[in-house]
């Protein structure tokens, strides 16, 4: 039979074919011996292209009975996923199963300086966690009645066993963090008429006894991690507050030990309370069903491809106050991995993340921006910046076509180093909570060579609602839904965007989507419709593979870098109560970390107040000289402070225009409103050329 296909083939027979290369030299049999090896080895370490979970130029399908809404192409129906482990379906159940599948490995890390990481097993946490539970209970805390838990911390394990000890017995955590000021504390202490909250250091401790000065608050007791000094006990005391030791209460609760009293997954988990920038802060009344939910989903758009294991390693300094580190953990916890935190101070991050050499690592988008400017700071030279510039479009080429690694020459010779300043072992990053610029997100994705996904979400639906798709390297969007919800788009007339045309407001349903905000309806009714749908106020667009873009804000509210909510026209209102101010326009952009401004000034004013500080000239030359500016920014900073505006509400720099925003040149409506988009777009030079100063 062999020798039959031969003969068709036109080969030579069998017999022949064995005496032909006998016949053959030594040399050219070797020859050929190692080319052949070579082929084999290239053949199999050749580096791989990813298998996409499902087809990337659809990534996202409409649903059946929703109008203009779409769901993920990974689910089977429009039912959206709930659950991903059935022994996990609330976050006692997830660290439950961690503890199980780790086979008690190790959970919480934290180190001091220079010191390595010292580690808590799972099993260690979860009796922790019961100790505080149990003294919870014991001093009247039930599901049923006094239930709110604050918790007022910095990351780290003490933050994470107080959360667990709250879902263990089934009571609820309520974040606080430093950024909210006195007074917003104060509001929600009353909000959540919490009896109990625990801080990791007294200074903290002191915050909320400065509460007091203003009325009579339900704080009962204060249980503090870092030690007190005696004169901060006996203030407590007049104001009818406890304070003690967190080794203090555990062993109370060691001592009146009470079983775990698991939740339900419809019961509430978090309050999670946001910045309040255009009034009292909101909170957000998250379910462990919608942690779940969450998680879930993220679970299964990375199944097969980066899912954490036991083996993982998180390094835990994004705000645990914030949805998306808590989702984050939740993952980590329900997966048997381990989360080891930084020391509290971001300056120690880059020794942390060598000491920890973390596999999982998410970020936000102003620590993108400082990887990215510091790797092209050190290109500093033509050959060093050509060097960098050929790297990036070799590995380039290979990401769009669906490879991902970090063992090329170009990996070894130019990305090596900044791959090795996060530890050498990232293998997931995961960026969110403000717009990362493509540029920059590209760039890293080639450089840290791993897989490195882009979400999109809000607090009111737990964290996330969209996620870039394995495989799709693609910057520019936030990815489709995600497998928990689903996404439509609705008409903005006043603001020409149409469904039809694939734009509109950002719409979410699901299991993700919040209970409402606690103790106000009427919050509640205008972020919720009658429909379920929680309206988000971004504005977005719909691209042809499936994905979303968010390309617009429906109200004057904006993010930047770092995550923080901007209201701008609340700092224009107490800007221009400045003297020499005539008009004022605060801008922010995503991209950024802080605001700049155009200011008008006042054209009869501004020569009599800049004469008493020895300046002079006419009204363009003013407009023009570096030191009017200079003193026109250090007045508005200075009624910004009066004002309680926090440091990042604060303009960073300013530049003087000598002509009144109006109806006529475009800049204001018929009702003398600020045209923003307009403004924008007619001071981009300035604004431009303010952050170019900034950076510099």
């Amino acid at each position: 039979m062999a020798q039959e296909v031969l003969r068709q083939l036109r080969l030579p027979e069998l017999d022949d074919l064995r005496q032909y290369i006998r016949g053959l030299p030594t040399n050219t049999l070797l020859g050929m011996g190692a080319v052949a090896a070579f082929t084999t080895y290239w053949l199999s370490t050749r580096p791989r292209a990813l298998k996409p979970p499902c087809d990337l130029t659809m990534q996202s399908v409409d649903m059946k009975d929703e109008k203009n809404a779409r769901r993920s192409a990974l689910n089977n129906s429009d039912e959206h996923m709930s659950y991903y482990h059935s022994d996990a379906k609330t976050m006692y159940e997830g660290f439950l199963r961690g503890l199980r599948v780790s086979n008690n490995g190790p959970c919480l890390g934290a180190r001091k300086p220079n010191q390595p990481y010292e580690w808590l097993s799972y099993r260690e946490v979860a009796d922790r966690a019961e100790n505080v539970g149990s003294a919870f209970l014991h001093k009247g805390h039930s599901q049923s009645g006094d239930k709110f838990i604050g918790i007022f911390a910095q990351n780290r394990p003490e933050w994470s066993i107080s959360e667990l000890a709250c879902y263990t017995y089934s009571l609820v955590a309520v974040p606080l963090y430093d950024t909210l000021g006195a007074q917003a504390i104060g509001f929600i202490l009353d909000k959540a008429t919490m009896s109990t909250v625990i801080c990791d250091v007294p200074e903290k401790a002191r915050m909320i006894l400065d509460c007091f000065k203003e009325k009579e608050r339900t704080v009962k007791t204060i249980v503090v991690m870092e030690p007190v000094d005696s004169e901060l006990v006996a203030r407590a005391r007049t104001c009818g507050v406890d304070i003690v030791s967190l080794k203090e209460f555990e062993d109370l609760g060691k001592a009146n030990y009470q079983d775990p009293m698991p939740p339900k997954p419809e019961d509430i988990a978090l309050v999670c309370f946001t910045s309040g920038t255009t009034g009292n802060p909101k909170g957000a009344i998250l379910t462990h069903g919608n942690i779940i939910s969450n998680t879930s989903a993220f679970l299964k758009i990375t199944e097969g491809k980066v899912q954490a294991t036991p083996k993982d390693v998180h390094i835990s300094f994004l705000p645990l106050a914030h949805m998306l580190e808590r989702v984050v953990q939740g993952v980590i916890l329900m997966q048997g991995a381990r989360i080891g935190f930084f020391q509290g101070d971001i300056r120690l991050l880059m020794d942390d993340l060598k000491e920890l050499r973390p596999t999982f690592f998410p970020v936000v988008p102003r620590l993108l921006n400082r990887m990215f400017d510091k790797i092209f700071s050190q290109a500093n030279t033509p050959l060093k910046r050509w060097m960098l510039d050929l790297a990036f479009r070799r590995k380039q080429s290979e990401l769009n076509s669906g490879v991902i690694r970090r063992d090329s020459i170009w990996d070894k010779i130019i990305f090596r180093k900044v791959q090795a300043s996060l530890g050498g072992r990232v293998r997931l990053m995961l960026t969110g909570a403000a717009p990362v610029s493509p540029t920059v997100l590209t760039f890293l994705r080639v450089a840290l060579g791993c897989h490195f996904y882009e979400g999109y979400g809000q607090t009111e639906c737990t964290a996330g609602c969209s996620m870039s798709m394995p495989g799709d390297w693609a910057a520019g969007h936030v990815g489709p839904p995600l497998p928990c919800n689903a996404i439509k788009l609705v008409d903005v007339e006043d603001m020409n965007y149409s469904a039809a045309n694939n734009e509109g407001e950002v719409c979410v349903k699901g299991p993700n989507v919040f209970l409402g905000y606690l103790g106000d309806p009427e919050k509640t009714a205008e972020a919720i419709d009658r429909n379920g749908w929680l309206h988000t106020g971004d504005i977005g667009k719909w691209l042809p593979n499936g994905t979303l873009k968010i390309i617009d804000r429906k109200k004057h509210i904006f993010k930047l870098a770092q995550g923080e909510y901007i209201a701008p026209e609340k700092i224009e209102n107490i800007y221009i109560r400045s003297d020499p101010v005539a008009q004022i326009f605060v801008h922010g952009d995503s991209l950024q970390a802080c605001l700049v401004a155009i200011v008008v000034p006042d054209p009869d004013f501004l020569p009599i107040w800049i004469k008493k500080r020895g300046l002079g000239g006419s009204y363009w030359e003013l407009c023009e000289s570096n030191d009017v500016k200079n003193a026109i920014l250090e007045d508005v900073q200075k009624l910004g402070k009066e004002a309680g505006l926090k440091s990042f509400e604060q303009v960073r720099d300013i530049a003087l225009h000598p002509e009144m925003f109006s109806v006529q040149n475009g800049l204001l409506t018929p009702t003398l409103k600020a045209k923003r988009a307009e403004l924008r777009r007619h001071f981009r030079v300035q604004i431009d050329q303010l952050y170019a100063g900034i950076k510099n």
